[in-house]
């Protein structure tokens, strides 16, 4: 089965990700295969 949410070679930027959703979002971003740039 394909990922649906394969994101390698993507670059994600996250902002307010210190904490809450945004913090989740950048996590799964990043368990999913993409670059994260958090601030």
């Amino acid at each position: 089965m394909e990922n649906l949410f394969d994101l390698s070679g993507k670059v994600a930027v996250v902002t307010g990700s210190t904490k809450g959703i945004g913090r989740a979002i950048a996590q799964q971003m990043a368990f999913n295969g993409a670059d994260v740039v958090i601030s």
